[in-house]
């Protein structure tokens, strides 16, 4: 994977990122669809049988999975590139009353913390977002201690090209600031070329309300209406696979990876 190599080109897809989401940072903490789901009931399953001390919740966007971690974790840090989400994060905390939360600004590609700082890394819904996947798994392999556990979750892009394409361009029409979303070959490549063992995989599909998916982020009506668009032209098959339904809502898949720092 290849990267732009100038730093102002990188300041640049950062501060679109920290754009997109600060101003919609309650809506997350708010939304239903990141506040649950199979795999936050599995994460929390896991947490609750290991009691790990000290967690990255790396990409912390609305925070669930801090908040979902923080009864069972001695520490969970929520880190992001956007300081509103941090703020928002913090007081939903607060709120609940849930105090091992602390949060902490910065880039997914270059962490501010030692090597070995944390018994638990864990990614939901945010990688896709990073301007380069391999130093962001690399980074997050630094900081596990030895023998540690990383949980990415995401959204998987189709292996075939055509939905590929697909899931991309509408991915992009609704948010300027998506990256990729990559296919399980491509995380498990990554994944292995960064220093992690595979543990365990699962694969999901999840179904999303397409007003309020495009809401969340504010997307603009131009925006909108080219996304409907590509649905309605659609092929048979990209159509059956992303089971659009009349009012645009679709359902894509999600890979949940369970690594092991090798």
């Amino acid at each position: 994977m290849s990267v732009p190599s100038s730093s102002s080109g990188s300041e640049s897809f950062q501060q679109l990122v920290a754009d997109q989401f600060g101003p919609q940072a309650q809506a997350y903490v708010a939304s239903a669809v990141h506040a649950q789901g199979a795999d936050l009931e599995d994460l929390a399953d896991r947490a609750r049988q290991a009691r790990p001390g000290r967690v990255l919740d790396l990409g912390c966007g609305g925070g669930h999975v801090s908040f979902t971690l923080a009864p069972f974790a001695g520490e969970v840090v929520a880190f992001d590139l956007s300081q509103d989400m941090l703020g928002a994060v913090a007081h939903e905390a607060a709120r609940r009353g849930l105090h091992a939360i602390s949060t902490r600004q910065g880039v997914a590609e270059k962490l501010p913390f030692e090597d070995g700082a944390f018994d638990w890394v864990v990614s939901r819904y945010s990688a896709h977002h990073w301007q380069d996947l391999a130093a962001g798994l690399r980074e997050a392999r630094r900081v596990l201690k030895p023998g540690g556990t990383a949980i990415f979750i995401d959204v998987m892009a189709p292996e075939w090209a055509a939905a590929d394409t697909f899931l991309q361009a509408v991915e992009l029409l609704r948010d300027p600031s998506h990256g990729r979303d990559y296919s399980r070959a491509e995380w498990l490549a990554q994944a292995t070329a960064s220093g992690f063992g595979v543990e365990a995989e699962k694969a999901r599909r999840l179904r999303l309300e397409f007003a309020s998916w495009v809401a969340r982020i504010r997307t603009p009506q131009l925006h909108v209406e080219a996304i409907r668009a590509l649905q309605k032209i659609a092929s048979t098959e990209v159509a059956r696979h992303f089971e659009i339904e009349p009012d645009g809502t679709f359902t894509f898949d999600t890979l949940t990876l369970v690594l092991r720092a090798a």
